[in-house]
């Protein structure tokens, strides 16, 4: 991290650089009011192979504003560039450090782009992470990085980034049980979970590249007037307080019931908004009998849990790695799109 250097000199370009990954909810925040406030909270298991790495080249310019160009992938990305700039606009009294800096994004995914996995979560965190470290370096403050402030800020970038700047698990949204927990940004939840739930992976098998049919915006704004809206909300403030416990007590049965149980939820909401949305594909569906199947057969605690999308997370213990593997690729493959799936893995703690 790059806390040290000045700035004085107009021409010395300095560089910064950040990774953070995608996050996957357990408890599902859908619907949300005001500046990216959810209205109930969630939590989710942070991931590690799934991330973004961002990178942002800055020198001082001779005028009081700030210039930038965004780079996705070694190309120029101006939906992207775009969404970036209205961020900073919408959120200027954060960002006055940028004034008089030209700014060069790099940006990059270690998953394929159109592999149906939620990017903005680990790609909003990675460049709010950036731009905190310009902020220091323009102080030239070399304290550690603030994350809850990162955490904050990357919320109002894109929701569920709020819950990808902490390892392991985060609880986002106001929660009687957790002090300090708060709609504004997420607090880490490393300290409260049982060891076996470090041990998770998750298996993101592919049912469909397409891009959602439903963006994430239009499918939160459909929770407003949803006759079931009011009940969901209580049903997800219940299950993340239920969640908390479990968590704790390394009680995996339950931990299963909720994860299936808010993950079919998520998408009966969808299914019943004005318009409807039927977001799950008949291999969606082929993959959860057979993930249910393989659990009352074996024994093994495999469960599933999906975004707002086809696309299936299989969850489970480490300890499970071999046999659930080889239940991918002789069972589950066969459902996803170009046989594809990736393997990820909780994030660990101190690993930045």
């Amino acid at each position: 991290m790059h806390h040290k250097q000045r700035l004085e000199n107009m021409n010395e370009i300095s560089t910064v650089f950040a990774q953070s990954p995608s996050n996957i909810a357990i408890v599902k925040y859908w619907g949300k009011h005001g500046n990216q406030l959810p209205n109930n909270p969630s939590i989710s298991f942070t991931l590690s192979r799934c991330h973004t790495d961002t990178s942002i080249k800055f020198r001082r310019n001779d005028s009081d504003k700030y210039t930038m160009r965004f780079l996705f992938e070694g190309k120029e990305s101006p939906k992207f560039q775009e969404k970036i700039e209205k961020y900073l606009i919408d959120n200027q009294q954060y960002f006055g450090f940028l004034k008089g800096l030209d700014l060069e994004v790099e940006s990059s995914n270690s998953f394929p782009h159109s592999s149906g996995i939620a990017s903005s979560a680990a790609s909003m965190s990675a460049l709010v992470l950036c731009l905190l470290q310009i902020e220091k370096a323009v102080n030239q403050d070399v304290t550690p990085l603030d994350m809850r402030k990162a955490s904050f800020l990357s919320r109002l970038a894109s929701g569920s980034a709020a819950r990808s700047v902490f390892p392991v698990m985060s609880l986002w949204g106001a929660t009687p049980s957790i002090s300090d927990s708060s709609d504004d940004y997420a607090v880490p939840l490393a300290d409260m979970v049982n060891p076996v739930f470090k041990t998770y992976h998750d298996s993101i098998l592919i049912v469909s590249n397409k891009e959602k049919s439903v963006s994430s915006r239009v499918g939160h704004s459909l929770m407003n007037g949803h006759p079931l809206a009011e009940k969901r909300y209580q049903t997800a403030r219940e299950n993340t307080e239920k969640l908390l416990k479990v968590l704790k007590d390394g009680d995996i049965a339950t931990f299963i019931e909720i994860a299936e149980a808010e993950a079919l939820q998520l998408h009966e909401m969808m299914a019943t908004s004005t318009p409807p949305y039927k977001l799950m594909e008949p291999n969606t569906l082929n993959i959860i009998e057979a993930v249910r199947n393989f659990r009352q057969e074996t024994k093994i605690p495999a469960c599933f849990t999906l975004d707002a999308g086809p696309n299936v997370h299989l969850l489970y213990p480490d300890a499970y790695d071999s046999q659930v593997k080889s239940f991918i690729k002789d069972n589950l493959l066969q459902y996803c799109h170009d046989n594809q799936c990736i393997d990820d893995i909780v994030k660990k703690e101190n690993i930045i």
